[in-house]
């Protein structure tokens, strides 16, 4: 993500509750049902798929809003790899954005853009 990229940060200082995770600790699993994404207020985690890490995030990034967008289970296992503060969105919460702020739908598609052209190039 670039360091001008503000789009997700709104999420992180509403009243929304705020998850405080160790390092080292699971955020979700591979086949999980999914009920929200997440917002990373600060801290880094981890997205794996078994033993390959896909992605390293931080603060401001997004994870785990595909599995709300199809509704199909986890596609992966999120880890905090430090200390992290993470917000949830709930399924709600994104379909109330998305029809109040479009340009909200666009910076979340531009995170999906982004990852697929990541692993394109990785194949």
């Amino acid at each position: 993500m670039s360091d001008d990229f503000v789009g997700f940060t709104f999420l992180t200082e509403s009243e929304a509750p705020t998850w405080y995770l160790k390092a080292g600790e699971t955020v979700f699993k591979e086949g999980d049902i999914a009920t929200e994404f997440y917002v990373i207020k600060n801290g880094q985690i981890d997205i794996q798929l078994g033993n390959r890490l896909l992605d390293s995030l931080g603060a401001n990034d997004i994870f785990g809003e595909m599995a709300l967008i199809d509704s199909a289970p986890r596609s992966a296992t999120a880890l905090a790899k430090t200390d992290a503060e993470i917000v949830p969105i709930s399924k709600k919460q994104f379909l109330l954005l998305v029809s109040r702020a479009p340009t909200f739908a666009l910076d979340v598609m531009g995170v999906l853009a982004r990852r697929l052209r990541t692993t394109n190039y990785a194949i």
